[in-house]
């Protein structure tokens, strides 16, 4: 019961979300009469939100620094504009094009983390200025015209999947995929815990380490399995996957991941104990112009146009995603899952709310409640 307990309170957020993430998905699947969960629609939800869930990422780390990023929408639409002048204008190679766009949105976070990190002006104001600069920009690289189509090999960023060499109806492609996926999960579980034992740390009682991993496997091979039953993986699945591995590497193995958390928890100290707060807060800018052009790019491929339009809104759907994912505004908390978590709580919002035929005015309006929730809950759990 004890190890119950303290599994519970000391996840309280993740459990939270998932929770949820399943209640929502429970009730629009019984409002839709079933059409949510259907194989098509589960990897629709996915490719539709993609480029929410990359910016959700990079969010989730400017709000653990206590920072705030409002730009991204814009940087998004610019470098998509950017990509449609190199890919379809200039008729660049794809891959060149895609590198210069993504170095154009390190420059971009460069330029908005000097300014915050080293000139103190505050996060808000530089990219509500950013905002304004870029979206601008956008109109101006665009001429107020729209540019397509995008070639093949960049809309297969976004829109294609990878090809199931065993032939047949079932992907088996991507059954395996969820297979190794599993076997991978299992042997981190079993270090991670075999680790902490080590070190004497708490961890759950074997029972329900047991619990949790069937449940996870469960997860992941169904998933697969959906998948499977409509075209396999999407290219932009893998892309996501190894953006939420790579960036959960670094945030709890790596003395970087560690920097930034101290960084948001409390600045001043972190100076002291000489972590470069200006660095960390500069770092994390920069790795959010990154995301934000790669959320850019994909964008554009899956609409296979650059338009003046693209980017609207997206600051604030990366910004609900990171709260209801469990960031907290006050710095020093939150994760990467959970900033994915709350991705998908948005996206599968978005999805049922769509299919049910509810109109974008009140879609906006239920979200804001859903913000609104999450940030109480955030505010009554630190209160307790």
């Amino acid at each position: 019961m004890e190890n119950v307990k303290y599994l519970i309170t000391n996840n309280v957020r993740k459990f939270g979300m998932i929770i949820a993430l399943i209640g929502i998905m429970i009730l629009f699947q019984i409002l839709t009469n079933g059409i949510l969960l259907t194989p098509l629609n589960i990897t629709n939800i996915i490719m539709q939100n993609s480029y929410i869930i990359v910016l959700a990422i990079g969010m989730m780390l400017i709000i653990i620094t206590g920072e705030i990023d409002l730009s991204v929408g814009s940087v998004a639409a610019f470098v998509g504009a950017v990509s449609g002048v190199l890919l379809v204008s200039w008729d660049l190679p794809v891959l060149a094009g895609i590198l210069l766009c993504l170095a154009l949105g390190a420059l971009i976070g460069a330029w908005q983390g000097f300014w915050v990190a080293y000139m103190n002006i505050p996060s808000f104001i530089v990219t509500l200025a950013g905002m304004l600069i870029f979206r601008g920009l956008t109109l101006i690289v665009l001429d107020g015209q729209t540019i397509a189509p995008f070639p093949e090999g960049f809309r297969s960023l976004s829109s294609a999947f990878v090809p199931d060499i065993f032939g047949g109806e079932l992907q088996i492609l991507t059954i395996l995929a969820g297979v190794v996926l599993s076997v991978i999960y299992i042997f981190n579980e079993l270090k991670s815990r075999r680790n902490a034992l080590k070190y004497n740390f708490e961890t759950a009682s074997y029972p329900l380490f047991i619990l949790k991993s069937a449940v996870m496997l469960v997860v992941i091979n169904v998933f697969t399995y959906v998948l499977a039953l409509y075209q396999g993986l999407p290219y932009v699945l893998i892309v996501l996957f190894a953006l939420i591995i790579g960036y959960t590497f670094v945030m709890n193995k790596t003395v970087l991941g560690r920097h930034v958390y101290a960084v948001g928890g409390n600045a001043n100290a972190a100076q002291l104990s000489g972590v470069k707060t200006k660095k960390m807060k500069f770092l994390v800018f920069v790795n959010m112009g990154v995301l934000a052009a790669l959320s850019g790019l994909i964008f554009a491929g899956r609409l296979n146009a650059a338009t003046p339009q693209a980017g609207n809104l997206f600051e604030l759907d990366a910004i609900a995603a990171a709260v209801i994912g469990g960031a907290s505004f006050t710095g020093g908390v939150g994760t990467v899952f959970g900033a994915v978590i709350g991705a998908l709580v948005m996206g599968v919002l978005n999805n049922g709310m769509s299919l049910m035929g509810i109109g974008i005015d009140w879609q906006q309006a239920i979200k804001g409640l859903v913000l609104l929730a999450a940030v109480a809950f955030d505010v009554l759990s630190k209160n307790r």
